[in-house]
């Protein structure tokens, strides 16, 4: 290491204080072998192949159904559940990591489902059998059910029945690239078991008495952990806005661009094939997931059960086979979109809500980059996704990124180094940009400011510490600066002319900021104390190194000016106003961001009080993206060539807008953890009209704005504070005015 004596000290003292709090059990609240009367089950047969299908089946008696039983489930990968017939969970079950051997479990409450007398319990399962970017196969397909209340257990064991389901089984090339652990789906009704999921079914020839596999399942599956996040909201079967037919196949077009498994109805002879994909088939130059469905003889119905994305669903129809009816079922996770923004200009109005389209397509499981191609949890997406979240959807929606959090730092390295995407099979690669964004400021901070959770902060504090100070991943130079760390991908953009060395020590900056809170937060004020330090040491040395008078540049750097260096010298606060100006010329002329640090250029134009060019910018760089008749944002400014070599067109990072109007222009902020305290700070630029509404926990909090003009410097405002909150209304000339609980109009000066 590089440093100088005064650093190293520094340096030494964090590393002992991360090592006195690392005792934490990456494992906490996890289960073992002993917490579980349950078995795993699974066929004699299985083999634990890729893309295998089960059905299981349990017959018992119940003398007097309870008010409540909830049973714990859990499977590799995913199921689906039937009781008396009647559907109970469609797609149970989350791909698994909690950390690196770990699976979760669901609860539901199964007592609305149950009868006094005879019941039955069916249950799909899917296992993938192989690894992905999402996920980290144990390699055993298993079921694990456990329900017990006074006077009734149901545990699975060898009582019940199972047997693989011959009717699925895997397509023929081209499969899914290898970023996806799911397979293709092909389903053949011919050799389908007609009913094995309703009461009555004979099971005898056709289900086996199942196969105790613990010894085999405990360890492969690893402790459990609950499901963090709500079971998926089911919109039911819905018709499709319209089909289309040329010659062999039919296009049936969706709302917006979203989470479906297709259904059909036909009629035909034995043996056709209709093979089923959508317009985002082939998605970011990769292809995703498709299905194929082969008929039995006569009139008959399908779903196919892994959901695929995109705004249309093809199905391709051979010509003796007659179509009765096509559907599609959305699925997805269970939260609304309780937030709005709407202002006197269409363009921004639509660009919000394809923000909130493309934030709620990828979420799932965890967050995703994108719902097609990878399916992954890269956290350069989610840092811009989780504070979409607090100002697109309701309370609900902020779970998922509590969940990717734990589930970051619980896959932390030997070594001390975080990567992502976690959970992840067959990805080990750290991208140091993109984790110090997760764990610092925008990332981890926002995640307990705007939401007032703190719960997970002593979980993570050691080992964002470790990360950070404990293990000498980062060194610092003589001169109090980083040196870059190339990590595994030494990645910043995608976009031309990065100034990485700026870049590290902005995102660093931030990192050590949101750390310096949470040691505050817990208690550690030597902690806090020793990372101020190195917070100034970089503040006193930035400008001298990297400051050209008109730009921050680091000097061995060649290309065009930085636009995102810039922006994040400005919104991670090393940036003094003074240098406003001038940093505003450049920005004024540089144009290098992907979607993805766009949102930090336009934030930091917001902060030097440019909004009528931050609007113009964004519009400008929106532009040919919104011309395309998509619900959904793109990976790059276009597609093909314009999308940094074929980005897909529904890629999370993009929906950064959406954060800056509602946020920023409108100006809703919070003050104190979870908006208990928030500020309305109205920058509208050259718009007449705005307003905006975001959910808390506490209630929804309301936002309009109007004035004559554009030029007009007052402005009339409405504004709702729910109770429980405070609300301060800051003028453009910088005169607050305390509110308490209520429903406000004022007249307020705005930029």
């Amino acid at each position: 290491m590089y440093i100088t004596m005064k650093l190293s000290k520094l340096i030494k003292l964090a590393a002992v204080a991360a090592a006195l709090t690392l005792g934490g059990s990456p494992l906490a609240g996890s289960e073992s072998r002993s917490d579980w009367k349950a078995h795993w089950i699974t066929p004699s047969l299985s083999q634990s192949a890729t893309n295998t299908w089960i059905s299981y089946r349990k017959e018992f008696k119940v003398s007097e159904c309870p008010d409540r039983l909830v049973a714990r489930i859990s499977a590799d990968s995913k199921y689906w559940m039937w009781i008396n017939g009647e559907l109970a969970v469609f797609e149970g079950g989350l791909k698994r990591g909690p950390f690196p051997n770990g699976t979760y479990y669901d609860k539901v409450d199964i007592a609305p489902f149950l009868k006094e007398g005879d019941n039955t319990i069916a249950i799909l399962l899917w296992h993938f059998g192989k690894q992905g970017f999402s996920h980290n196969s144990s390699g055993q397909a298993a079921l694990i059910f456990e329900a017990v209340s006074p006077g009734l257990e149901i545990l699975s064991d060898q009582s019940w029945v199972c047997a693989l389901n011959p009717a699925y089984g895997s397509t023929d090339a081209p499969h899914p690239n290898y970023r996806l652990p799911e397979s293709n789906i092909r389903f053949d009704a011919r050799k389908d078991m007609p009913g094995w999921n309703m009461p009555g079914f004979d099971v005898r020839g056709k289900m086996h008495g199942a196969d105790n596999v613990d010894e085999m399942a405990w360890p492969a599956m690893g402790r459990m952990a609950e499901r963090p996040i709500p079971m998926w909201k089911d919109y039911g079967l819905k018709e499709y806005v319209s089909v289309r037919q040329s010659n062999d196949t039919l296009y049936c077009k969706l709302p917006y661009n979203a989470q479906v498994t297709p259904y059909l109805k036909v009629e035909a002879k034995g043996g056709e094939m209709v093979r089923i994909m959508t317009d985002n088939y082939f998605g970011g130059s990769a292809n995703n997931v498709r299905a194929e469905y082969i008929t039995r003889d006569g009139v008959q119905e399908y779903e196919s059960l892994g959901w695929m994305n995109g705004h249309e669903v093809w199905y391709i129809v051979p010509s003796g086979v007659k179509v009765v009816d096509l559907m599609y079922r959305e699925t997805g996770y269970d939260t609304e979109f309780s937030g709005t923004f709407e202002c006197g200009d269409p363009f921004l109005n639509e660009l919000w809500k394809r923000s909130a389209r493309t934030l709620y397509i990828t979420m799932r499981d965890t967050y995703m980059d994108c719902p097609d191609r990878e399916r992954a949890q890269w956290w350069g997406d989610e840092v811009n996704e989780l504070g979409e979240a607090f100002y697109a959807l309701s309370p609900s929606g902020q779970l998922l990124a509590r969940k990717g959090i734990l589930e970051l730092v619980n896959w932390q390295e030997a070594n001390g180094v975080i990567y992502s995407p976690v959970p992840a099979g067959n990805r080990v690669i750290e991208l140091p940009l993109q984790m110090l964004a997760s764990v610092g400021w925008y990332g981890f901070h926002t995640q307990y400011w705007f939401s007032g959770d703190s719960t997970f902060v002593a979980e993570v504090y050691p080992k964002v510490e470790r990360y950070l100070l404990g293990s000498g991943l980062w060194e610092f130079k003589d001169n109090g600066l980083l040196n870059v760390r190339p990590g595994d991908w030494n990645w910043g953009d995608w976009g031309d002319d990065i100034d990485t060395e700026v870049l590290t020590n902005c995102w660093y900056y931030l990192a050590l900021k949101s750390q310096k809170e949470f040691a505050r937060i817990l208690g550690k004020q030597r902690d806090a104390e020793t990372i101020e330090a190195l917070m100034k040491r970089i503040s006193d040395a930035f400008d001298a190194q990297y400051w050209t008078g008109s730009a921050y540049r680091d000097p061995n750097y060649k290309k065009q000016t930085d636009d995102r260096a810039q922006a994040m010298a400005v919104v991670s606060g090393l940036a003094s106003s003074d240098k406003y100006p001038a940093l505003f010329e450049t920005l004024k002329k540089e144009y290098h961001a992907s979607p993805y640090m766009e949102k930090y250029v336009l934030e930091a134009l917001f902060k030097m009080g440019h909004a009528d060019f931050a609007i113009e910018r964004m519009k400008s760089r929106y532009a040919k993206m919104l011309k395309y008749d998509y619900t959904t944002l793109f990976e790059g400014w276009g597609i093909g060539s314009e999308g940094f070599g074929g980005g897909t067109v529904n890629h999370a990072w993009s929906g950064g807008p959406l954060t800056i109007l509602s946020q920023k222009l409108c100006g809703i902020e919070p003050t104190a953890p979870g908006f208990k305290a928030f500020e309305v700070k109205p920058r509208m630029g050259t718009l007449k009209t705005a307003s905006a509404s975001v959910e808390t926990h506490y209630g929804m909090i309301r936002v309009q704005l109007s004035r004559r003009s554009a030029k007009s410097g007052v402005a009339s405002l409405t504004v709702e504070v729910p109770e429980g909150t405070t609300a301060t209304v800051t003028a453009s000339n910088g005169r607050p005015r305390m509110l308490a609980a209520g429903t406000y109009s004022l007249k307020i000066k705005v930029d």
